[in-house]
């Protein structure tokens, strides 16, 4: 595990299926400083909770639209300040959010008056080919979340849960033809987005084919610039 002396306002950036999840995962174990805040656990607990931000969350899904920016950016800056992490020293990873141009600008807004903006965005890049011949390969157990991929991380038994022994299922959209054209449309939204870090200095690009070729160089980066 390693320290970080100095404050680290971190987002990952990643085409579906890059593996932003587990270098989530890989980072909070390497640097125990850092909490991960995901904008989409906080709203799943919001309307679980049936809160008034929740219940104006699920109005919006239910009629097929999309959540307003603003409600996500108050729901993630709510739970920021309730946790103290509004500050010029606090060290966080924000999961999910933004996504856009606009999302990031909003957002900016709110976070530059508690001094506490983003310092470091991170956009791992995998090649395409890599991410879709993953896809093909990922298989889930939907109760828990685990997922598996049979060439680096398949289950013990073919099409069962390592815990619970239930079948493994692949994601609706876990195709090829479904995923290519999501990737598209992550290219499409996120060149405004990489500009939008890139002007204010703080974006870099970690490239690789594989969790583990990335991950050495991604905690390299963190620690060059924080330690």
């Amino acid at each position: 595990m390693s320290q970080l002396i100095k404050p680290a306002r971190l987002l990952l950036l990643g085409a579906p299926g890059s593996g932003k999840g587990t270098q989530t995962t890989r980072l909070l174990k390497q640097f125990p400083a850092i909490s991960s805040v995901s904008s989409g656990d906080l709203l799943r607990k919001e309307i679980s909770s049936k809160t008034q931000l929740g219940l104006l969350a699920s109005g919006y899904i239910q009629e097929g639209k999309l959540i307003p920016d603003e409600l996500i950016i108050n729901l993630l800056t709510s739970y920021l300040s309730n946790n103290k992490w509004l500050t010029p020293k606090s060290t966080w990873l924000l999961d999910g959010f933004p996504r856009t141009q606009n999302q990031a600008k909003v957002l900016d807004s709110t976070l530059d008056k508690f001094n506490s903006k983003l310092n470091l965005v991170v956009e791992l890049n995998v090649p395409e080919e890599v991410i879709l011949e993953r896809i093909e390969n990922r298989f889930v157990h939907v109760p828990s979340g685990r997922v598996y991929n049979l060439q680096y991380n398949p289950p013990k038994i073919l099409g069962k849960d390592d815990i619970t022994g239930e079948p493994l299922t692949k994601r609706p959209d876990d195709n090829i033809e479904v995923f290519a054209k999501r990737l598209q449309e992550y290219k499409v939204t996120m060149g405004p987005l990489k500009d939008y870090y890139e002007n204010q200095g703080i974006l870099k690009v970690v490239s690789g084919e594989t969790s583990d070729i990335i991950f050495p160089k991604l905690k390299e980066l963190i620690v060059n610039k924080f330690d």
